[in-house]
């Protein structure tokens, strides 16, 4: 995507001088052709962080959940993930996490494809419970929404 982009911005960029009464250049095509990566659905889920944890809740995304991403990732159970933070404290949530995903099976398959990735990270079931009575100190899950993603 981000090299059809740069095509795209150079067929602009080289083009503008037909505003200026010179012929517009011809740009070669790609020699790849990138794999459709495009998902057509989000998972995306609120929380908020508990007064006076924010960094803190923040640095565990970091920390913890990210790698855990990242497994589930390369597993193949979503395209991508990115995180946002909002300071604005007019909103309800001060985490959003967007899931983006191919199809509505990977949609199915997505909370046991974070739980399996989680569990070949940290095998301790003790260890993993800890981690999730920690994260509960941390946040507050406000819901989750699924969306389709138009382009």
């Amino acid at each position: 995507m981000r090299q059809a982009l740069h095509w795209l911005l150079l067929a602009t960029l080289i083009g503008g001088g037909a505003c200026s009464g010179a012929a517009p250049a011809t740009v070669p095509a790609p020699v790849t052709a990138e794999p459709q990566t495009a998902g057509t659905l989000a998972q995306i889920y609120y929380w908020r962080a508990r007064p006076g944890k924010l960094e803190e809740y923040s640095r565990y995304i970091r920390e913890v959940a990210e790698p855990i991403d990242h497994e589930a990732q390369r597993a193949g159970a979503f395209l991508s993930v990115t995180t946002y933070l909002s300071r604005d404290t007019a909103t309800a949530w001060t985490h959003m996490r967007v899931f983006i995903l191919r199809d509505s099976i990977q949609l199915a398959a997505l909370g046991p494809a974070l739980d399996s990735a989680g569990i070949r990270l940290e095998p301790d079931s003790a260890r993993r419970r800890a981690r999730g009575e920690y994260a509960a100190t941390l946040r507050n899950r406000l819901g989750a929404a699924t969306v389709e993603v138009l382009r």
